[in-house]
């Protein structure tokens, strides 16, 4: 038996006034902010939330127990991770082993980078092909992998 599935938009996402998704895109069972973009080839999954006024840009993958604040820009190919391997490999569909990943507010993820189960406060902005293992308490430009505070940001 093969079970043939589509992509597409579910009907039980949650979306705001004024959202833009582009087809093809992936969406289920996750909530989508007003005024937010949703580029094409993006996968948005059950429980994840993505706030007012963001731009997820093209083939971006966030995953369930994801949240992303207000007028956060996540680019191209930027990645998500719930599952922390804590048992030495997946969770192999034990969901109570995946982790949840919180971005705050005014926060812009680079092209192709990853982000492990976090916190990220307000106001970071996270380099291209950067990977970020460890939650961000200070506002500023995080690059590499991992991810390191590199400065401030200009006038904060």
């Amino acid at each position: 038996m093969v079970d043939i599935r589509q992509t597409g938009i579910a009907d039980n996402v949650v979306f705001g006034e004024n959202v833009t998704v582009m087809a093809p895109a992936n969406l289920y069972g996750c909530t989508i902010g007003e005024g937010t973009f949703i580029g094409p080839f993006v996968e948005i999954q059950s429980d994840a939330i993505v706030g007012k006024r963001c731009r997820v840009q093209s083939h971006a993958f966030i995953c369930s127990l994801v949240t992303i604040g207000d007028d956060c820009v996540i680019s191209h190919g930027a990645k998500f991770v719930n599952d922390p391997f804590t048992n030495d490999g997946p969770a192999r569909g034990d969901q109570s082993l995946w982790r949840s990943t919180v971005l705050g507010n005014n926060v812009s993820v680079g092209t192709n980078a990853t982000l492990l189960p976090v916190t990220v406060c307000d106001n970071v902005v996270i380099g291209a092909g950067s990977v970020v293992t460890r939650d961000i308490t200070e506002p500023g430009y995080y690059c590499g992998n991992p991810a390191r505070f590199l400065r401030p940001l200009n006038g904060k």
